[in-house]
């Protein structure tokens, strides 16, 4: 599948060496005021920078093809690519006959009978950009209507603490390794009843958006897997006159259905699969072989995920806002 959505619905298209990537974001609702420099900028926080970040430098660069018109929405659907330049589709040559351990290589030729190796090809991060673009539209839209989505880095490999993070980042780059981490995100003024009781459950609506984005392993909200060592009475959230709640171990969900606290998760990422050493695995025809990676790799997705989480966020809330406000007269 290569879209999510039901009101609110995004597809996107292209391969990490390809032309560029792209997308087409409908249901988007008419009116709605779209500031494209705010839109870059929020798209540029995905952009690779430091020394832990892959060499691959795109400028990014969003290009809006359709559904806006003088800085509005139209109601028509919204498509844009962003270019690829910066590629160097040599560097992965040695992975067209082997397949790489962690990543798509082998799945993608089982279920299809061949694959695009260059840069990992559709299965590739940089598919992300797209979401990007989409997510930054969204998020303009939801902050009309007093929602905030926000994320940030909670750890980096076993540090939690900034400076441990870069150390632990700086040791795996010089030994050619990688690091995973986690990615906190709170979304603040979902009103309640937003969601769907049972199969469309908000909260599995979210873990499949975020277990989407590549790398990610894990997902929990509200006291998530903590949970299970508490106590029922430890971890009531009673309700107040006003019906809020004196705590939030429920991170803003109940039933499936948003409660009107912040919603709050974390997602895992797992450490990237490429690292510069050699990797032993096998060809197409089942031999060992060992090969040292080439081209341009993240010490860590961690950082530059965090902007990704974001968008899938908003693009999942916005969406189940625009769903209730169907469901009702």
């Amino acid at each position: 599948m290569d879209s999510t959505g039901s009101i609110l619905a995004l597809t996107t298209f292209g391969e990490s060496h390809g032309p560029a990537m792209g997308g087409v974001l409908t249901g988007v609702p008419a009116g709605a005021v779209i500031d494209l420099d705010v839109l870059q900028a929020f798209v540029d926080r995905r952009r690779a920078s430091g020394r832990h970040a892959t060499g691959r430098h795109e400028a990014d660069r969003v290009e809006i093809l359709s559904g806006l018109f003088e800085g509005k929405t139209l109601g028509t659907p919204v498509g844009f690519i962003i270019r690829n330049s910066d590629v160097r589709s040599e560097d992965y040559k040695q992975w067209a006959d082997a397949y790489r351990p962690g990543h798509a290589d082998y799945t993608y030729e089982a279920k299809y009978g061949l694959r695009d190796w260059r840069g990992g090809g559709r299965a590739s991060a940089r598919e992300t950009v797209a979401r990007v673009v989409a997510g930054g539209i969204a998020v303009q839209i939801l902050d009309t209507m007093g929602v905030n989505v926000t994320a940030r880095v909670a750890q980096i490999g076993s540090a939690t603490d900034e400076a441990e993070m870069t150390r632990q980042l700086d040791e795996a780059r010089a030994a050619g390794d990688s690091l995973g981490g986690i990615v906190t995100c709170t979304i603040s003024g979902v009103p309640a009843g937003v969601g769907e009781p049972v199969f469309g459950k908000l909260q599995s609506r979210l873990a499949a958006a975020m277990l989407s984005i590549p790398a990610a392993k894990g997902f929990d909200y509200g006291m998530g897997f903590a949970g299970a060592a508490a106590r029922g009475s430890e971890v009531m959230d009673k309700f107040l006159p006003d019906f809020s709640t004196a705590s939030n171990h429920s991170g803003g969900i109940q039933g499936g259905v948003s409660n009107g606290a912040d919603i709050y998760f974390r997602v895992a990422f797992k450490p990237v699969a490429t690292m510069m050493r050699p990797i032993d695995t096998v060809d197409r025809m089942g031999n060992p072989v060992t090969v040292q990676p080439r081209g341009r790799h993240d010490v860590c997705v961690v950082p530059r995920a965090v902007v990704v989480v974001e968008s899938m966020a908003a693009l999942t809330i916005l969406d189940a806002i625009l769903l209730n406000r169907s469901s009702r007269l």
